[in-house]
């Protein structure tokens, strides 16, 4: 069997997925040790016995539902690449809006310190660091698996020295640190409960659920960072969220409510209302 024949003998078999295509090439890439440059320009390539059955195998993953993230074990965000695997949310393009805003908000504040609220994969975390100079981060999470993750790719995009790891249940971790930050920013948990079943099954039997679940109205988490983030905030520090396609106009009246103001939506490249920020009056 060549490539070719993988790719079209296989795109049937995927019809679980939106990205069938990609997704063959990208396992393809995997068992190959390629890019998908590679993949194009060697269609005629013939896979060696342990190639085809190695492709097979994680092929059959594939269409039981598994992310392709996970079977690769990495994602690409913010231009950079993650660690990832069963245990933390894989990083999504949509949180890129968030990091960006943070990073343009970021621009006249010397020497920032950010607290990064449920780091999962270090994705948030990662990119600040990375992207705003002499920053300090301090990245929190719950999940011993998340905080695992989080610092094997602070070290691989080489700003191990600029995150702070704690185990922590939002922030009871820097409770007794006398920190205040300039920015607090969060992708919190915001399916609601009764919501999870109907997510998609690479979604709603992979990935935490921990990550996922908001409460009953998706909103518990914005609850309890909001009124918690103020005693670790400046005077008009900032707090960025990641929403729900439908919680933007909730999460503001949120941050209203407990002494934020000049509160900003912005939205993604589909026009949802992706990341709500405000300033602690």
């Amino acid at each position: 069997m060549n490539i070719r024949d993988a790719i079209i003998n296989s795109m049937k078999e995927l019809n679980n997925s939106t990205t069938p295509k990609l997704d063959i090439e990208l396992i393809l890439c995997k068992v190959l040790g390629v890019d998908r440059i590679y993949i194009h320009i060697n269609l005629d390539k013939n896979l060696t016995r342990d190639e085809e059955e190695r492709f097979r195998y994680f092929l059959n993953q594939r269409k039981e539902g598994r992310p392709i993230a996970y079977i690769l074990g990495n994602k690409e965000f913010m231009g950079l690449d993650f660690f990832v695997k069963e245990g933390v949310l894989i990083p999504r393009s949509d949180t890129e809006i968030l990091v960006q805003e943070v990073i343009n908000l970021s621009k006249n504040i010397k020497n920032p310190l950010i607290i990064d609220i449920g780091t999962g994969s270090g994705a948030i975390s990662v990119s600040l660091a990375k992207f705003i100079k002499c920053s300090k981060v301090y990245s929190l999470d719950i999940s011993d698996i998340a905080l695992e993750v989080g610092k094997i790719n602070a070290k691989n995009n080489g700003v191990e020295d600029s995150i702070v790891f704690l185990k922590s249940d939002l922030f009871s971790a820097v409770e007794n640190l006398n920190l205040q930050s300039d920015i607090v920013v969060s992708n919190p948990p915001y399916i609601r409960k009764r919501e999870i079943y109907t997510l998609d099954r690479d979604v709603k039997d992979y990935e935490p659920l921990l990550a996922l679940d908001g409460g009953e109205d998706g909103l518990d988490f914005y609850r309890r960072i909001t009124r918690e983030s103020l005693k670790f905030l400046k005077k008009n520090g900032i707090l960025a969220y990641e929403v729900g396609y439908d919680q933007a106009d909730d999460v503001k009246k949120i941050m209203l409510d407990n002494g934020f103001d000049s509160i900003k939506i912005v939205k993604d490249l589909s026009g949802i209302q992706r990341v709500v920020i405000g300033f602690k009056i």
